[in-house]
């Protein structure tokens, strides 16, 4: 088995405390939730230990698991929804941090447009905080899954819309939150901040034009 590299441990997982306190006091990871995670190598990622809180973390609190989520080297337990980390870094061999949390935006979000199953952002120029996205005439579609407490299920359903080819930069799970991922922490968070930024303003655009009716598909 290949060895862990006790330096980018400690870096990943100082990363990873530092993105927790941050986004703790932010609101978007209440009463323990969330769970984050950075790519260690080819074969390895460092990730939170379940239960633990996340506007409080320390480098204890973050363990290694492999690309299947077992964990490596320790007792401890990852978060429960560690399969949806290591499928990303299976998915994409680029992505080195994954970030996943429940601010009330999110969670509020991923009801209303559950039963559209997706919502469509187009026209935000925010849109272009998202890398790879050069216009704001661009259409970014954010999937909304059925939430699930058995994670093969929503393995699944990712893994489904990816072999359909459709574009993937961030996902919700209905009443849950979101996962969004980039090349390494900071495209990470600019990621979850667009998103979190561009879906709050979808919402109020819906409170605004009193807009219902959320569950007809496009």
């Amino acid at each position: 088995m290949q060895s862990i590299d006790r330096v980018q441990l400690e870096s990943c997982a100082r990363q990873i405390a530092d993105a927790g306190r941050e986004l703790g006091a932010l609101g978007w990871t209440p009463a323990t939730s969330s769970n984050f995670s950075m790519r260690l190598d080819a074969g390895h990622a460092a990730v939170t230990i379940s239960g633990r809180d996340k506007g409080r973390l320390d480098i204890d609190d973050i363990m290694v698991v492999d690309l299947e989520g077992r964990a490596v080297g320790t007792d401890a337990r990852p978060s429960a929804e560690t399969a949806l980390h290591t499928q990303l870094y299976r998915r994409f061999p680029g992505a080195g941090a994954v970030l996943h949390t429940h601010s009330r935006t999110q969670t509020v979000a991923s009801r209303l447009f559950a039963g559209r199953g997706v919502i469509r952002l187009e026209g935000w120029e925010l849109q272009k905080a998202i890398a790879g996205t050069t216009t704001h005439e661009s259409v970014l579609d954010v999937p909304v899954f059925p939430n699930a407490q058995d994670m093969s299920v929503l393995v699944r359903a990712v893994d489904a819309w990816l072999d359909a080819g459709k574009p993937l930069h961030g996902y919700l799970i209905d009443g849950h939150g979101i996962y969004t991922w980039g090349r390494d922490m900071p495209e990470t968070r600019r990621h979850l901040e667009a998103f979190e930024f561009l879906l709050g303003c979808e919402l109020d655009l819906l409170r605004l034009r009193g807009e219902s009716g959320l569950q007809r598909p496009f």
